[in-house]
Formats: structure tokens, C-alpha cells, sequence
């Protein structure tokens, strides 16, 4: 059986990912802002201490292993270049946190584990084509934190391998969640789509294919792949 935390497992992307691993046999340990149910622990990882309870909690639940960390909560908020100087360094702040920082203390622990075991583990990071092409105006802190979470994966993909312990990053375009639905409409909605050849959005259950395969099949040598889904809006 393999034990696997996710983060943001209660909408969108997470949602489908977490269902596409039950079907597949594996144990999810979910987690959202908010508890809602009793599969899932409540941690908001805007706390700084947050990710370290998140992850105390979740390796109680499984018996003392995980095998699988798939980082995937974000938080994806405006902050326009005209907001007040707080406000825009706490925007910054808190989205770098939340989708940056958070994902290398839970990397960070993960890793510990698996050493300190001297079995093997796999984390799989949620980015974003963002990380790749940079974002709006309004979304600085969103694009330079999901391209620090690619070269967070490339480190400890290189840094790990020779332990077994492997890296896969997924770098998902616009794709049809709730977090993505009011930027398409502020951004033009149906204009935005001519930016992407495929004449539409990612659906969740096509990121969460290619999670549930970088968690569960995907051969040790892909260790270090960043894999695009963005209709071919982005194409390296």
C-alpha cells in the first residue's frame, strides 16, 4: 500500500488527483485550509509552522511511512503594481509562502524521512507554466514562486537520485478549477483561449493523469522531468 500526502486535496486539481490515486489503491492523506472531513487534515500553510504539524499529522495517520508527497495547495491572489507598498510585499509574502516555502518544508521533511529510513520516495510538485513565462502584471509573486518551486525540483532531483529518492514536476497551463476561473474571465476569457492552441483549458482530471503517473509509474530515470500541459501555449 502507498502512503501519500497531498496537499490541496479538496478542489480542482488536488480533488481529481486524490481520487485518481484511491482508484489506483493508494492510501491519501488529504489536506486543505480547513478540515472538512475526516480524511483530511486542516493546516493553513500561510503559518510558518504550519507545514511541520501538517506533516507530524500525516505520518500519525499512516502508520509512521509516507511514500509519496505531492505538493500541490497554491494560492493564486492579485496584487496589482499600483496597491500600496504593504499591501504589495504582503501579497508577495503570502503567496511565496504558501506556494513556495510550505512546498520546501514539506520537501525537507520528506526527504529526512526517506534517509533516515534508507527507503526510497517521490515528491511531485504542482508548478505552472507561469513558472516557465512569467504571469500578469497583477502576478509577480505567483510566477517567481512556482519558478522557484522548478528549481527546488531540479535540486533535489540531482542532489537525491543516487538514495532512490526522486523528483517529478508538472507545469500545468490554464486549466479549469475555480482558482483559475476568475483570472480567465479578468484576463478576456474566450480572447484568452486564441494564446492556446489547443482551443481550450486543461481539464483537472488531465493534470491529475499525469500526477497519479509521476506518483505511482513513472520510470527512475524520468527523475528531473518537468512535464508541460498547457495546450501547447507554452512550448519549449
Amino acid at each position: 500500500m502507498t502512503n501519500i500526502l497531498l496537499t490541496g486535496s479538496s478542489r480542482g486539481i488536488g480533488a481529481a488527483i486524490r481520487k485518481q490515486l484511491q482508484a489506483r489503491g493508494a492510501t491519501v492523506i488529504g489536506h486543505a485550509s480547513r478540515a472538512h472531513d475526516a480524511d483530511t487534515i486542516g493546516a493553513d500553510l500561510a503559518d510558518a509552522s504550519a507545514p511541520e504539524e501538517l506533516w507530524q499529522a500525516a505520518l500519525e495517520r499512516s502508520g509512521g511511512t509516507l511514500d509519496v508527497l505531492i505538493n500541490n495547495a497554491g494560492l493564486f491572489s492579485a496584487t496589482p503594481l499600483d496597491s500600496t507598498d504593504d499591501d504589495w510585499l504582503a501579497g508577495w509574502e503570502d503567496t511565496v509562502r504558501v506556494n513556495l516555502t510550505s512546498a520546501a518544508q514539506l520537501s525537507r521533511f520528506a526527504v529526512r524521512h526517506w534517509q533516515e529510513r534508507g527507503v526510497p520516495g517521490r515528491i511531485v510538485h504542482i508548478a505552472s507554466r507561469a513558472g516557465h513565462r512569467g504571469d500578469s502584471p497583477a502576478h509577480w509573486h505567483y510566477a517567481a514562486a512556482k519558478g522557484g518551486m522548478l528549481a527546488m525540483h531540479k535540486t533535489i532531483a540531482r542532489a537525491y537520485a543516487k538514495e532512490s529518492i526522486l523528483s517529478f514536476a508538472i507545469t500545468p497551463g490554464f486549466t479549469d478549477t475555480a482558482m483559475a476561473g476568475d483570472y480567465l474571465s479578468s484576463r478576456g476569457g474566450p480572447g484568452l483561449l486564441a494564446d492556446i492552441p489547443l482551443g481550450r483549458v486543461a481539464e483537472p482530471e488531465e493534470i491529475a493523469t499525469i500526477a497519479t503517473f509521476c506518483a505511482l509509474d513513472a520510470p527512475p530515470s524520468m527523475t528531473g522531468a518537468t512535464l508541460d500541459a498547457n495546450g501547447a501555449s507554452y512550448v519549449r
